[in-house]
């Protein structure tokens, strides 16, 4: 049986590269520049973007046989966003393709996704893209939330190789949508539409505007949440895998922020193992976060060393995901 492996990885960012102010937060944070879409650049064009990345290395077009595309800033309501980028990047029409709405979990979700498709042979690739453009969501006022996130979208190549091992394992999923409040754009879908809902301005204590059309987040009810379910996610999947913490080459979590990554590293007992800390440039990018930072771990390391990598994703939904790849086919 040929089993699932990530064969190819590309990234693009938007070209506007937005420095935040020097202070407490960039310290905190880590987060010292945001790549941020232009106005009438969306997430289906950064998609696209990366998924030439992968085509202009060598991937033919026509061997892709599923496109999947995890975005919550989807072109439009209908259609599908990965169904116009079918048409957009010159894929066979025998090609399936769907949108899912997931957020920092996403990339997990989707290589599980990649993986049920291959591993039952109904299809042998499968293109997965990440894309995001949270910054259309941000009021321009909202210090928690602008200094943090960044726009991009990524393209990862997930096909079956013959091999005795397994490509991508390990995986545990989880969801807790009483958090679903903790981290939302509360107006514009069809529970409170934009034509029949008045726009409501708020500001904190601390002077942060926005309004109800706006990503609210709430910081630290998020951190709780990660600092309850990361662990445990990360104690299934060393026990699903038979791995010991040291027999991984690499934990690369959600790249949400420089502090929530600290400490969870020591939540979770990974002081002075390698370990993924690297936001200064990008930001929070959501689903794209974990294949970007995969993008610069490949620059930092030769592939054919990085048999264990365990991913873990968390945030908006409220939802989780991890698993451990292995990353020696990548080319």
């Amino acid at each position: 049986m040929k089993r699932a492996y990530i064969t190819q990885l590309a990234a693009a960012l938007p070209a506007r590269r937005v420095e935040n102010p020097a202070g407490r937060l960039r310290k905190k944070t880590g987060i010292v520049a945001r790549r941020i879409a232009a106005e009438g650049e969306t997430a289906g064009d950064l998609a696209f973007r990366a998924a030439e990345k992968l085509f202009a290395a060598g991937v033919e077009r026509a061997s892709i046989d599923f496109l999947i595309l995890c975005t919550q800033s989807p072109d439009h309501f209908l259609p599908p966003t990965a169904c116009i980028l079918q048409d957009r990047l010159g894929l066979p029409r025998s090609c399936g393709a769907f949108d899912y709405d997931l957020g920092c979990s996403g990339y997990i979700y989707g290589l599980g996704i990649a993986k049920g498709f291959i591993e039952s042979g109904q299809a042998r690739r499968v293109l997965l893209l990440t894309s995001e453009t949270y910054s259309k969501y941000i009021h321009p006022s909202d210090g928690a939330t602008l200094p943090l996130f960044g726009d991009g979208a990524t393209a990862t190549l997930v096909e079956g190789v013959a091999a005795e091992r397994p490509g991508l394992s390990g995986f545990v999923y989880g969801t807790d949508g009483s958090g679903a409040g903790e981290l939302i754009v509360p107006v514009g879908g069809h529970r409170h539409p934009f034509a029949t809902t008045p726009v409501e301005e708020t500001r904190d204590k601390y002077g942060n505007v926005r309004t109800n059309r706006n990503l609210y987040m709430n910081g630290s009810g998020i951190m709780n949440f990660a600092l309850d379910v990361v662990p445990k996610a990360l104690a299934e999947i060393l026990a699903k895998t038979g791995l010991s913490k040291e027999d991984v080459d690499y934990y690369v979590f959600h790249q949400a922020n420089q502090f929530m990554l600290r400490y969870l590293q020591q939540e979770c007992g990974l002081d002075g193992l390698p370990y993924w800390n690297d936001v200064a440039e990008v930001g929070n990018t959501v689903s794209s976060s974990i294949p970007i930072a995969l993008c610069e771990l490949l620059k930092t390391r030769s592939s054919d060393t990085l048999r264990n990598i365990m991913l873990l994703g968390f945030g908006v939904g409220l939802s989780w995901g991890g698993c451990v790849v292995d990353l020696t086919h990548v080319q």
